[in-house]
């Protein structure tokens, strides 16, 4: 997404990614013996895949609900501007901000915002609108939260 050359990737490869997208905490052992390689090979697999950028962490998957943040939000944003400090300053300062993309179209920001009560998602949003015009809208549900990627089928 960043234009970065591509790093080539083999079969075992793309199942190594597939299980530790599906569980980043399993062991090396156990995610040979699931892509038929001994432990040792596996770690090193993971490590030329770390080294090489193509994994970028390992996370703990949060229920938002269950830490207090039960309203989701999507914040469209016009920004006025080719000017990005104020907005990175808001990204940096705004922790409930999860996510924020660059996009083409009208809008300028697309940002994923994780808010405890619809009150504190108004003051949320009207910090984020000091910067340009914004369309929020409340996620009801998230029938696909996220998607493990797989080896191109193309």
């Amino acid at each position: 997404m960043g234009g970065e050359s591509t790093f080539d990737l083999d079969a075992v490869d793309w199942r190594i990614l597939a299980e530790l997208q599906e569980d980043a905490r399993v062991s090396y052992a156990e995610l040979g013996r699931r892509v038929g390689l001994g432990a040792t090979a596996a770690t090193e697999r993971v490590r030329r895949l770390v080294d090489n950028g193509v994994i970028k962490g390992f996370r703990a998957e949060i229920d938002l609900e269950r830490v207090g943040y039960g309203v989701l939000a999507v914040v469209r944003l016009r920004h006025p501007s080719g000017n990005y400090r104020k907005l990175h300053a808001e990204l940096e300062r705004t922790t409930e901000i999860l996510q924020c993309h660059h996009v083409t179209g009208k809008d300028c920001f697309v940002l994923f915002v994780a808010a405890r009560t619809m009150r504190h998602l108004e003051r949320l949003t009207g910090r984020i609108a000091t910067l340009g015009s914004i369309a929020t809208s409340v996620v009801y549900s998230s029938p696909l939260p996220s998607r493990v990627i797989t080896a191109p089928t193309d």
